[in-house]
């Protein structure tokens, strides 16, 4: 089994989303450390090179490969800001439909601006991931 390429580092969050040029996207940055800390209960963490992460957990699939992931966290990728909730978050058409401005993909929310979106729908969208993980990844 080959080992998860995205791994936590030691880097600095915080002196990672200082050096995003475009000043919304760094603010939109900001404001997601502030909501996913505050959900998670844990400080955010770099995993690779771009990825602000928030806790994680323990992962084991049939095929025998297992590892330890973020449990949720984002990314300021060029065209949009990619929030990473996994399935169990992505699953609720009913908040999804309520979000706003989006586009998802397998366990990604894609973004261009926390201002196109429902904040409060966003944060229930990343409560119930969290949630949804945690109970999954316990009973693992």
């Amino acid at each position: 089994m080959g080992e998860n390429k995205t791994k936590q580092t030691a880097n600095s969050p915080h002196a990672f989303v200082k050096r995003i040029a475009d000043d919304q996207r760094r603010s939109d940055c900001l404001e997601m450390i502030g909501v996913m800390q505050e959900i998670t209960g844990h400080p955010p963490k770099m995993w690779g090179t771009s990825i602000v992460g928030f806790d994680q957990y323990h992962y084991k699939y049939e095929s025998g490969r297992e590892g330890d992931i973020l449990l949720t966290g984002f990314s300021p990728r060029k065209q949009d800001l990619v929030l990473y909730l996994g399935e169990d978050g992505l699953g609720n058409k009913g908040l999804l439909a309520k979000l706003g401005k989006h586009k998802a993909g397998k366990g990604c929310l894609y973004l261009k601006r926390l201002g196109d979106i429902d904040r409060g729908v966003l944060r229930s969208l990343i409560e119930k991931s969290v949630a949804a993980t945690r109970k999954r990844a316990k009973s693992a």
